[in-house]
């Protein structure tokens, strides 16, 4: 009878690309069927050095000895090692034509397109804006500066208090990861909508005060935050004076 020679389930097309993905073969092994076991970790520390006896009069009776011997030759060639990196992080700086009370234009996100107002920056380089809220929808979050247009168009804040606001005041709650049953998955698993902190929506409320009285003070720029920026036709970005 002729042998026949073991092929792999998972051969070569190509060289450097299989029949099947990993997640197929995964699924035809069933590897999913095997149960982790984690290895336990254990507290206590390696030996380094063993004591060996040691025969005759003078000898001290006894020797400490390393318990993994050292290699005779020295390896032919030398193991790199990494460098120990120097780098520090500076503060992110800021564009000189952002100031406090800046009007800013969204370049990108669920907000892009919309007219907000600058407050400050935060400690990880982050800026701190709002709409204001009452005006465009926009509420007090963080934007990075690349994706924001500077203009020339200026408010004074100096009456709003934003000394609270860092980023820790922006940091989510870790959802718990526990799975359902059974019986929950089939009766429905639409997540319930978490309700909105009622301290945020204050301080938000108060942010607005001070910003929407400060903005009906000149004309025209209620009107000017609640537009959306956009291109037409024929109009270039570059030619624009913001």
């Amino acid at each position: 009878m002729a042998r026949t020679h073991h092929a792999p389930r998972n051969s070569f097309l190509v060289p450097g690309i299989t029949r099947h993905t990993r997640s197929a073969v995964y699924a035809k092994k069933a590897l999913y069927k095997r149960k982790k076991v984690p290895v336990p970790k254990s507290d206590a520390k390696p030996e380094l050095a063993k004591t060996v006896p040691i025969k005759g009069d003078k000898n001290g009776g006894q020797r400490l000895v390393p318990v993994n011997k050292a290699p005779r030759f020295y390896p032919a060639e030398d193991v790199p090692k990494p460098k120990k990196s120097r780098k520090i992080n500076k503060p992110t700086k800021l564009r000189s034509s952002i100031t406090p009370g800046t009007v800013l234009v969204l370049l990108a996100g669920r907000f892009r397109g919309k007219r907000v107002v600058f407050l400050k920056q935060l400690p990880s380089g982050l800026l701190l804006i709002t709409g204001p809220y009452k005006f465009n929808g926009v509420p007090l979050r963080r934007v990075n500066q690349a994706y924001v247009i500077s203009t020339s168009t200026k408010l004074d804040i100096s009456g709003v208090s934003i000394d609270k606001f860092d980023d820790k005041y922006f940091k989510k709650e870790k959802e718990s990861t526990k799975k359902g049953t059974e019986e929950d998955f089939f009766a429905g698993g639409d997540k319930k909508k978490r309700p909105f902190p009622e301290n945020k929506a204050t301080d938000q409320k108060n942010v607005d005060k001070t910003l929407v009285s400060a903005i009906r003070k000149t004309p025209h720029l209620r009107d000017y935050l609640r537009a959306r920026f956009s291109l037409s036709k024929n109009v270039f970005p570059h030619n624009l004076k913001f």
